[in-house]
């Protein structure tokens, strides 16, 4: 089986690429090393990629502009990662690259799949920023998606586009709810990675607001599993799902459970609230659960130990 992983070098992207070379797949990662973050970083994931029997092959390239025909045409799965991330960026003048790199470069990826004559299903990873202050928690997938940011803007109008190529040309498309991922090899700007990283360094941690919004965070793992087995299911072109982990915890109580899992205080001050992100995110997974069989596995105090072994094995001199 050959699959496709765009975004390949990011944090979600290359936990996928090992576990389908563990799977046994020939796995094609596309990504074009953007300097949203260090691009360091990202090479280091992809060294992390086991290469032994030649299965994983780098393309380093912008999908907005590279041969998707070519890249595409034997391809029998794509795992669309890639986008511009963060909700705090995407105000002003930064808009432009989420436009660029979530609605543009997926419209060229569909126009794409099209012509790919081996393709048996696309997921797309979408975001629970497309809901925004939702009316219901959990919230269910039927619910009206009202993104209060920019970015969730971007995310929703890209998944509008995977169910519209869905319904009109029939290609077998799965988007995907992403509910806050954390895990090994979280981006540097994420906040369990930054709560961790001053646990080590015993350095001041910044909470936006006062701490007590509420998020359902999500092991990497279990989103990994989720790709994995919608990537395998038969289901409707254009079928949604909430891929979300059952945590709901206020960013308080994970402080509190870093500080456990640590055996230390951490340094903590809160500044001021930054405008687009939510209260509280709560999914709602019965229709994934009932459809092909997924459930998350790893709950919020297993993937937080994990986390920190990993940011002790990173950040610890």
């Amino acid at each position: 089986m050959k699959a496709i992983v765009t975004g390949a070098a990011g944090f979600i992207g290359h936990t996928l690429v090992k576990r389908l070379l563990d799977e046994g797949y020939e796995v094609v990662g596309v990504d074009c090393f953007t300097d949203y973050y260090n691009i360091d970083i990202k090479r280091r994931n992809i060294d992390t990629i086991p290469n032994q029997n030649n299965n994983f092959t780098l393309v380093e390239a912008d999908l907005r502009t590279v041969d998707l025909g070519a890249l595409l045409s034997d391809a029998e799965v794509i795992f669309h990662q890639a986008g511009q991330p963060g909700v705090r960026k995407s105000w002003g003048n930064d808009f432009l690259h989420y436009t660029e790199m979530n609605i543009n470069a997926t419209q060229r990826l569909l126009e794409a799949a099209r012509a790919a004559k081996n393709l048996k299903r696309l997921v797309y990873a979408s975001s629970s920023s497309v809901y925004g202050d939702a009316e219901t928690y959990p919230t269910k997938e039927t619910d009206l998606p009202r993104p209060v940011s920019p970015y969730g803007v971007s995310k929703l109008a890209a998944e509008h586009l995977c169910s519209l190529y869905a319904k009109n040309f029939g290609i077998p498309i799965t988007s995907l709810r992403y509910f806050t991922v954390y895990g090994p090899s979280q981006r540097p700007d994420m906040a369990f990675t930054r709560f961790l990283r001053a646990a080590i360094d015993r350095s001041s941690i910044s909470i936006f607001g006062d701490g007590t919004q509420v998020r359902d965070f999500t092991y990497v793992d279990d989103i990994v599993n989720a790709n994995l087995m919608c990537s395998q299911s038969t289901e409707a072109p254009g079928s949604i799902y909430n891929v979300a982990g059952g945590s709901n915890a206020s960013v308080n109580d994970v402080l509190k459970v870093i500080e456990e899992i640590t055996g230390s205080p951490l340094n903590v001050e809160y500044v001021t609230s930054v405008v687009g992100d939510v209260k509280r995110t709560g999914g709602d997974i019965t229709s994934i659960s009932s459809s092909v069989g997924w459930e998350p596995n790893v709950n919020l105090r297993s993937g937080l130990e994990r986390h920190w072994e990993w940011a002790q094995s990173v950040y610890r001199a």
